[in-house]
């Protein structure tokens, strides 16, 4: 009787060059080299999508969407990036109402069924270290880590930095601000561990002090090499930054609500009269979203303001070239 190959390993690998079968967890898999790779072929797949090309790429897989906690962008991307490609899905979002979680069944054992129906599974997660925990899970097919908790959020990671690149052509010598819920935002986290493996980054964190970065998080960036500067008021804002990045206060990370409206009035708002004083003119703003209050509307109208342009966008690209890459179709 034919037997599926099993992929089992004891840690998560490195890419290497090679993202075949990978289980995609963390910025700390990828090199330089890797991301040049991936974002060669982003633009490949920016063309098709942008010309509505159809593709056949992945035609004859399924990948499954597995969402313990609610999204919009990252989950409507990774749906329209498989079937941009031919692929379909099987879309199951807050699995402990609607699937036999419910019932008490075990994460592994969930993991494990979901991947005897499909190619690979797109996990997303509120505990931190979930993704790694699904990927030790499954057997037969890779994970990709579509946010767990506080810790990070790889491919959000992978589309800000080729807005990035796309915008300056490199991804070094690059001064950004990072502002907003430094300490649960995995966003921040990942695009962090990112920009540590390019030279000369210097990179400002603006928060309130209780949501400063944690300290291990602060030693462990300083020691990859990567320049952070903490800061906490309007006025300290440089006015030298290549790029912003504005994230929301996590609201569900606080255990009350008073906790959480403490921390949200004593956040930076980016507003037109904030560009007009701090912001040179050909910076980009970027924003992961959703905004809650971090971002006035009023800003959209500004060239700058790319969250709802190019930002977005490339969230379908970088997944799609990653997907074709992981299921061995490039």
């Amino acid at each position: 009787m034919y037997q599926v190959p099993s992929r089992i390993q004891p840690e998560i690998e490195m890419i290497n060059g090679d993202f075949k079968g990978k289980d995609i967890v963390s910025l700390d898999q990828f090199s330089v080299e890797d991301l040049t790779v991936l974002f060669n072929h982003t633009r490949q797949m920016k063309r098709i999508a942008e010309n509505n090309e159809p593709s056949r790429l992945l035609e004859g897989l399924l990948v499954g969407l597995l969402f313990f906690e609610p999204s919009s962008r990252t989950f409507g991307s990774f749906a329209a990036a498989v079937k941009r490609l031919g692929g379909q899905t099987i879309e199951m979002q807050n699995p402990e109402v609607f699937s036999s979680v419910s019932k008490g069944e075990t994460f592994e054992d969930t993991i494990q069924v979901m991947e005897a129906y499909t190619n690979a599974i797109v996990l997303r997660h509120r505990f931190s270290g979930a993704a790694k925990q699904a990927a030790l899970a499954a057997n037969f097919v890779p994970v990709i880590n579509a946010g767990d908790g506080n810790n990070e959020h790889p491919t959000q990671t992978l589309l800000d930095m080729y807005t990035l690149y796309e915008r300056f052509g490199r991804l070094d010598n690059l001064t950004g601000l990072l502002a907003g819920d430094a300490l649960n935002s995995r966003t921040i986290h990942s695009l962090l561990r990112g920009l540590s493996l390019y030279e000369n980054n210097t990179m400002y964190v603006l928060s309130p002090r209780q949501l400063q970065l944690s300290r291990d998080d602060y030693v462990s960036l300083q020691d990859r090499g990567i320049r952070l500067i903490e800061i906490h008021r309007e006025q300290d804002i440089p006015k030298n930054c290549d790029f912003w990045y504005w994230t929301r206060v996590q609201k569900e990370r606080f255990a009350s609500a008073e906790e959480y409206q403490k921390a949200q009035s004593e956040i930076v708002v980016a507003s037109p009269e904030l560009l007009k004083t701090y912001a040179k003119k050909d910076m980009i703003l970027m924003d992961p979203l959703p905004r809650v209050e971090s971002v006035d509307p009023a800003v959209d109208a500004d060239e700058r303001a790319v969250y709802l342009r190019s930002q977005i966008r490339n969230g379908v690209y970088t997944r799609m070239a990653l997907l074709a890459l992981v299921l061995g179709r490039l």
